[in-house]
């Protein structure tokens, strides 16, 4: 069955980062080049070893950014959330995809060709300096990560990555629980520990009442003392 694609016109005001950076004959070429796909739980988005064909745009939904490691042990390296751009490193690199995507749940996405994007780039100066700043916030966060899921022992992780999801997505209206329902496997992919430590740890700060717990729901309770772990390592 051939995928859905949505209207271009219902999803272009939530472009306004960067078609604001571009003249009208500049946005009326993005927009006759860009195609909106909603993709479902858990779909794959882009595969590691892929060659990048476009530039993607988290419209609604959230993502995961994940790569295989030794042993096929999957490592979430970054989440996605409305409206972020992704996908495009590995095109300014003249490389395939080192990392992986896929939806968290039913995500809506911008897809803009690379050959459209690197067009506008070199006649936009300004949409240049956007991707520049982008992509170096992405390594700043990247290397900080990298420091942090590597030195800090696992309460450590896993208190960091709950702040992390809470950062990323927020908290419901209820102010307190998380606005993403994670399974165990996916928390412990993020936090770079095993499916049983992420288990056994989460259980743990709900018995400290730093979090209360309802199946895949995860409530903050104490974010302060969550902080403290996360900063002690």
């Amino acid at each position: 069955m051939a995928r859905k694609k949505l209207n271009v016109k219902d999803v272009l005001p939530r472009l306004s980062s960067i078609l604001d950076l571009l003249d009208d004959n500049q946005r009326d070429m993005l927009t006759k080049h860009t195609i909106v796909q909603a993709y479902k739980k858990n779909e794959q988005i882009y595969a590691e070893g892929d060659a990048p064909a476009y530039l993607l745009c988290l419209v609604s939904g959230k993502v995961k950014i994940y790569k295989e490691g030794v042993g096929g042990r999957m490592q979430i390296v970054r989440v996605i959330r409305p409206v972020q751009y992704f996908g495009y490193r590995a095109a300014f690199a003249s490389q395939n995809y080192v990392t992986a995507a896929a939806a968290f749940e039913p995500s809506v996405i911008v897809k803009i060709p690379i050959g459209t994007v690197i067009h506008l780039m070199q006649e936009s100066t300004r949409l240049s300096w956007f991707f520049i700043e982008r992509l170096s916030i992405d390594l700043g966060r990247a290397d900080e990560r990298t420091v942090n899921l590597t030195q800090k022992h696992i309460r450590g992780r896993l208190a960091e990555s709950l702040l992390f999801l809470k950062d990323s997505y927020g908290l419901e209206e209820d102010g307190s629980t998380l606005s993403i329902y994670l399974s165990r496997e996916d928390l412990a992919n993020l936090s770079n520990m095993t499916t049983s430590n992420a288990i056994r740890t989460l259980s743990n700060f709900a018995t400290e009442r730093l979090i209360a717990i309802d199946g895949r729901k995860i409530k903050i309770i104490d974010e302060m003392k969550l902080e403290k772990i996360s900063r002690i390592g």
